[in-house]
């Protein structure tokens, strides 16, 4: 009973969500934004030159386990 909503609150990559790896999907999930909102901030901060954006980016990947299949 309480263990679905446990399940429903851990950051996980989203399946459905998703452009490349589900990061900005699950954060979306995660915190009940708009996944456009993640996507903005990575996109911007890929401006001044790649790596302020890129390597958070690589690093949530490797860290948020993906989301189990429903």
């Amino acid at each position: 009973q309480n263990g679905g909503f446990a399940m429903k609150n851990q950051l996980r990559r989203s399946r459905s969500n998703r452009w490349i790896a589900g990061i900005c999907g699950g954060l979306g999930e995660f915190f009940g934004l708009s996944a456009f909102w993640f996507r903005l901030l990575f996109l911007l901060l890929l401006l001044p030159g790649g790596l302020p954006g890129l390597l958070p980016y690589l690093l949530l990947w490797i860290i948020i386990p993906l989301e189990e299949p429903r």
